[in-house]
């Protein structure tokens, strides 16, 4: 496997508004290749501003970020739609789209302008919605779905791009505990598979469960960035989340408490 990062962030300064404090402040990181990497913190820690400035769309008042080695601001919005993919919290959909056609939208970064998808492109489709576990439910309309079943559209819409970094934002927020487990089961699977993941949450439950590293982030800096048993501590935890936090040993887990 190649020792160049999949993303590296360098010296990242960003804030929305130029007289307002930034966002996020000389921020430098790198994501390795085929591991999954948990972005963890409190509400308003900068995580989801981080992944849309992964996405590129948004751009840092200073600094760098590269993509496989190559600065993000030389990709193609196209080249940018096959390298990466998005499962964001929650989407607004404005058309009653079927679920298959939903998710045939993650095809559009593999066709050319004004293609339709063909015999390969719904393969992939139906493919994505086979692993999110939802293939029933191609023929309903995407509006008459559950809160849980949307999410799992979104994520196999996010598979039906075949990207080779995956970016999830919060991505167990509006799962049951049944879909939590299966979401989680994929993302592992899918780094069996050799693809990258960055995913935020404020669980610490989830980064134990699924990442080999963790970025802990408070008031848009990185607190602490490596192996994530280094890294989630009841020290770390409990001054970024500011309660008393201890991690115990169950089963061979380790489980986050706090009162």
């Amino acid at each position: 496997m190649s020792t160049i990062p999949m993303m590296d962030f360098e010296n990242i300064t960003f804030g929305y508004q130029p007289d307002d404090s930034p966002v996020l402040q000389s921020l430098g990181l790198s994501l390795r290749a085929g591991k999954i990497t948990a972005v963890l913190g409190p509400n308003g820690a900068g995580k989801t501003t981080l992944l849309h400035l992964a996405l590129g769309w948004l751009k840092p008042w200073q600094g760098i970020i590269r993509l496989a080695g190559k600065q993000l601001s030389d990709y193609s919005r196209q080249e940018l739609g096959r390298w990466m993919a998005l499962i964001p919290q929650s989407e607004h959909i404005p058309f009653e789209y079927s679920v298959l056609e939903y998710v045939l939208l993650g095809r559009a970064p593999h066709l050319p302008s004004l293609g339709m998808p063909g015999e390969q492109d719904y393969a992939a489709a139906f493919e994505a919605l086979e692993s999110s576990g939802i293939a029933n439910l191609y023929g309903h309309s995407i509006l008459a779905l559950s809160g849980g079943e949307r999410q799992l559209v979104l994520v196999s819409r996010a598979l039906a791009q075949q990207p080779r970094l995956l970016l999830l934002d919060e991505p167990t927020a509006h799962l049951d505990l049944c879909n939590k487990s299966r979401l989680m089961r994929m993302v592992r699977e899918l780094r069996f598979q050799g693809i990258t993941i960055l995913m935020t949450t404020h669980e610490p439950e989830v980064a134990l469960a699924v990442a080999d590293d963790v970025i802990l982030m408070e008031m848009g800096k990185v607190l602490a960035y490596g192996p994530v048993e280094a890294t989630i501590t009841a020290e770390n935890l409990s001054r970024v989340y500011r309660i008393p936090i201890r991690i115990v040993s169950l089963e061979g887990h380790r489980q986050v408490l706090w009162i």
